[in-house]
This record gives C-alpha cells, sequence and structure tokens, in this order.
C-alpha cells in the first residue's frame, strides 16, 4: 500500500535500481578526414589490379627483349634487359613517323567531325518533342553500342569492291556526272581498302558512325541544363540562331565539350579494331597508325613484344601529354574569367 500511494503522489520509487551510464567500449571512430580515403580505398585498389599494374608491367616489358623463349609455358628463358634500345629503334624507323602521321591527322579528322555532327544531332534532338526525341536517341544509341568488330564488318561490306553497296549505288551515278565528282564513271571492282587514303576515308565513316551518338547525348544533356529564360531574352531582342548558339549555348556548354574532346581525343587516337579489320590485318604497312604498328610489332613472326610494349608506352605518353596540355589550357581559361 504504501509503495503504491507513493507512486500515486508522484514520488519516485525507490525500491529499483538506479541506471548506472554504459561505458563505451570497442575500437574508437575514425577521424573525420580519413573516412573519404577508407570510402575510395576499394575503388583504388580496383584501380591498381587492373590498369596501374598492367602500365607498370607494359613499362617494365618495354626495357627488355621478349620473345618466344620469354613467354613458353615451360621452361621459359628471363627476359634480357637492352635498355633504351627498343626505343632506339622506335624513333629511328621510318613506321614510327608515317604511324604518328596517321594517328595524328586520323584523330584531327574523326574529332572534328564527331563533335561537329554530334552537336547537331544534340541541337535537333533538344527541339524535337519528349516521344521523338526519346525514339531517336535510342535508334542513334544503337549505333554507338555497336561493338567495333561489327563495325568493322558492316562498313566492310558497305565498301565491298565486288558485292558493297557503295559501289553499286556510284554506278547508278550517270557517267558525266560521277566524272565530274570523282574522275571515274565506272566503280565496279573498285577496291577501297587498298590504296590508304580511301582506306582511311572509311575508317573515318565508320568511327564518326559510332561516336557522334555519345556526343549528341551529352550534349543533349548539357542543353537541357541550360535555362529557357535565356534563349526567350534572346529571341525577343533579335538575335538570330547563330548568334544564339555563339552568344549563349557554347559558352555554357563549354565544360561539357571540354570533356567531349579530351575523350574524343584518347579513343580516336587508339583505335585499333575497325583499322586491323578494313585493311585486312597487318599486311598494308603504310596504312599503320601507333596501335596496329604496336600489334604488328608484338605479335607478328617473330614476335618483338619489348618492342610493341614501347610502341605502346611511347602512344600512352603522347596521349597523357597531349590530354595535360589540354586540361591546363581549359584550368587557366576558367582562372582568367573568375
Amino acid at each position: 500500500m504504501t509503495h503504491t500511494s507513493t507512486l500515486a503522489r508522484g514520488g519516485a520509487d525507490t525500491s529499483a535500481p538506479a541506471r548506472r551510464p554504459r561505458k563505451r567500449t570497442g575500437r574508437p571512430a575514425l577521424p573525420t578526414k580519413a573516412v573519404p580515403y577508407v570510402l575510395i580505398l576499394p575503388g583504388l585498389l580496383v584501380i591498381g589490379a587492373l590498369l596501374l599494374y598492367p602500365l607498370y608491367q607494359m613499362v617494365e616489358m618495354s626495357f627488355h627483349k621478349v620473345g618466344l623463349r620469354q613467354i613458353k609455358a615451360v621452361n621459359p628463358a628471363p627476359a634480357e634487359f637492352v635498355g633504351g634500345d627498343n626505343y632506339a629503334q622506335i624513333f629511328g624507323s621510318d613506321l614510327f613517323w608515317s604511324s604518328l602521321r596517321n594517328t595524328v591527322l586520323f584523330a584531327v579528322v574523326t574529332v572534328a567531325l564527331t563533335l561537329a555532327l554530334g552537336t547537331l544531332v544534340g541541337l535537333l534532338l533538344h527541339r524535337l518533342g519528349p516521344k521523338m526525341s526519346t525514339f531517336v536517341v535510342v535508334g542513334i544509341m544503337a549505333a554507338w553500342a555497336t561493338p567495333p568488330t561489327a563495325q568493322a564488318i558492316v562498313w566492310k561490306w558497305l565498301f565491298d569492291s565486288d558485292a558493297g553497296v557503295v559501289n553499286w549505288a556510284l554506278n547508278l551515278l550517270p557517267d558525266g556526272l560521277s566524272t565530274l565528282l570523282f574522275g571515274q564513271a565506272d566503280w565496279s571492282g573498285h577496291p577501297w581498302f587498298n590504296d590508304t587514303l580511301t582506306l582511311y576515308f572509311v575508317l573515318v565513316m565508320a568511327v564518326v558512325w559510332a561516336s557522334f551518338p555519345f556526343i549528341a547525348v551529352s550534349v543533349l544533356a548539357g542543353l537541357k541544363s541550360i535555362p529557357g529564360e535565356l534563349y526567350e531574352a534572346a529571341k525577343m531582342d533579335g538575335s538570330g540562331a547563330v548568334t544564339t548558339f555563339r552568344r549563349i549555348t557554347l559558352p555554357l556548354l563549354k565544360p561539357v565539350f571540354s570533356v567531349l574532346v579530351v575523350l574524343s581525343v584518347i579513343w580516336d587516337f587508339k583505335v585499333f579494331t575497325q583499322l586491323y579489320l578494313l585493311a585486312g590485318g597487318t599486311v598494308n604497312r603504310d596504312a599503320f597508325n601507333l596501335s596496329l604498328w604496336s600489334y604488328a610489332e608484338a605479335f607478328s613472326s617473330p614476335p618483338k613484344m619489348g618492342l610493341g610494349a614501347a610502341i605502346a608506352v611511347v602512344l600512352t605518353v603522347i596521349l597523357l601529354l597531349i590530354t595535360f596540355v589540354y586540361v591546363r589550357q581549359i584550368v587557366k581559361t576558367e582562372d582568367d574569367i573568375r
């Protein structure tokens, strides 16, 4: 009774033992500054295993003489250290300069055409309605998602000398018009892949066809982020389409274009699969770019994998230099604007 009445009057229950604060046990929490590094550690380990270690192996191989004796499964011979002989052989070869020329010219032309076509398609998609825009995006992204091997086979069939659609279509032109435009009237059996210039013409078309959808979708995403009020104000001021693009769209999409240029240069500098299949392997040495030359030296008989690795290192260094200079210029421009 006493206990019940005490609770009823608001008194404390002195019969229950008082609770003591629990002591924290275990390891102390991580410092706040260390949390981001712990979170990115798994990603860094994956990058190190899949990218950095193979890159280290490639650089190390470039200073050695590696052939069949060094890669055989049973009792492989140790690789012979040759220092910078592989690099001296590269820079002393005429193939290096012709391959470098093909690589640079192809990249410049392809990057320019890809950006121009992708930007135009992106502007078109921005003007279309939601349903039609989605339909077109799905259609063009099918080309971007096509594997490089399938791309090369399709374009090789289109330009086939005997059964190609292109030669058949050109033969439908009047002889006078065909002669005026192309310098010949009969296209039956015309070999597109025997000459280096026409081979790279087809290669440029194949790579641009497969690359512009990514540019178009990226430009479309950037256009969606631009406020519509800017275009309405420009229209009220009497600004034309070209002036509006130059004064509003291009400056606001400059960060997008900066990233797209870097990615396009990297991708087009190291094109290999399409060139290998269109050229029919490594027969036409005049058509080599640096990637195909590296493959030819590493895997042709007799294999010179150290030399092939050295060519790959040179290509990687060129790409890093181009990317560094371009990104540095972008950062410097943004600092000047601020």
